[in-house]
């Protein structure tokens, strides 16, 4: 028991975070994902752990940290992308809205981390630092036993490389690029991240202007992944917000899984995309089950997902609908396909034993 004398802000912290603790890492790690299927777990934000029957194990954008923790000066830097889209100054009140649900050094394998862009709250340096000094090695399409490699559009590797990630861990990819690890093959597409399109490598005072130049090449920031595994091709759109290019690739693949960066937009920002946009990428990708998430991290983008629920409910006979959508909670795992005809998740209740053992009670009567 602790005693009060004992007791600090530092040792708080160590009881008490991350708050899961290592329960969600104990449970990816015992997984055994059955023949034809593919297990994933959402982590908060768009990250994502992939699991496959083949033991390959992938992160995208898994990111550890948090939002504003002080008011600080309340400005926002003029060079800042949100300050570039709208050319506010207000300090954007984005604090982290979920438990952090994994300890990512407790995690003793992982075949490959991927990031869709270069925004804070899509790479981590914590993952990346464990990655790296625990000398974590995979096995290439070949056999051959690798480093743990870093897999992002240029800006991304530029992000990883200042951390201090050896330039020879690091894949440029861009759209086109097809990836093979263990049984994963992951192909590389284009991305719609406007927010990420205009922003700068200066974010501070001295801001770099944009007014009347040519948009840098979106490839060189941000891509899409299409994770074909043995349970199905599941569709990352990172922060993409909706574009009718969706058809093509919805054309060009077939897609089972595809996970969107919903929600609720502040008055004179596009961010996120909304209920409709998340049910045209879902027709336009021709999928068969749509995840909205991102919606749970910021409490000043929180959306509700029941918005998405009321609108499909009201399309899907006029529109003919072939997908349906699935309402994940952070730290939940999904089966593909063996999930794929459920609506909303809910962590285990438990309780599956009671009564199988003696119970204390005085008299039946008190149940």
């Amino acid at each position: 028991m602790a005693k009060i004398a004992d007791t600090t802000r530092e040792s708080w912290i160590k009881s008490t975070f991350p708050e899961w603790g290592t329960w969600l890492v104990e449970d990816i790690e015992s997984e055994v994902v059955p023949d034809g299927q593919v297990a994933m777990w959402w982590l908060g934000c768009t990250g994502v752990w992939f699991k496959t029957p083949g033991g390959a194990n992938i992160t995208i954008d898994l990111w550890c940290g948090n939002g504003k923790r002080t008011h600080g000066d309340n400005q926002m830097k003029p060079g800042h992308q949100m300050a570039n889209m709208c050319g506010g100054r207000l300090m954007q009140p984005n604090l982290r809205n979920v438990p952090f649900v994994i300890d990512p050094f407790a995690f003793k394998q992982v075949d490959a981390v991927l990031a869709t862009h270069y925004h804070q709250d899509h790479m981590s340096i914590e993952w990346a630092a464990h990655v790296i000094n625990s000398g974590m090695t995979t096995t290439d399409e070949n056999g051959k036993e690798i480093p743990v490699p870093f897999i992002g559009p240029l800006k991304s590797v530029e992000t990883w490389k200042k951390w201090g990630v050896p330039e020879e861990r690091c894949r440029i990819v861009k759209p086109g690029d097809v990836i093979k690890l263990k049984d994963i093959e992951i192909v590389c597409l284009d991305s719609f991240d406007r927010t990420c399109l205009v922003t700068t490598d200066s974010t501070g005072e001295d801001r770099e202007e944009l007014t009347g130049v040519c948009p840098t090449d979106m490839d060189e920031k941000a891509v899409n992944y299409l994770v074909k595994t043995p349970g199905g091709n599941i569709y990352h759109s990172g922060d993409s917000h909706f574009s009718i290019y969706f058809a093509k690739h919805g054309k060009d693949h077939d897609i089972d899984v595809a996970f969107g960066s919903f929600g609720e937009n502040p008055i004179g920002m596009q961010d996120k995309m909304t209920s409709v946009d998340v049910l045209r990428m879902a027709e336009n990708l021709q999928c068969k089950v749509v995840i909205p998430i991102h919606w749970d991290v910021w409490t000043n983008f929180q959306a509700d997902c029941e918005e998405i629920k009321l609108l499909y409910d009201f399309k899907k006979d006029r529109n003919e609908y072939k997908f349906h959508p699935f309402f994940w909670q952070v730290g939940g795992k999904y089966v593909y396909p063996q999930d794929k005809d459920k609506i909303y998740y809910h962590h285990r209740r438990g309780f599956e034993d009671c009564f199988e053992h003696p119970q204390n009670i005085p008299f039946r009567s008190c149940l």
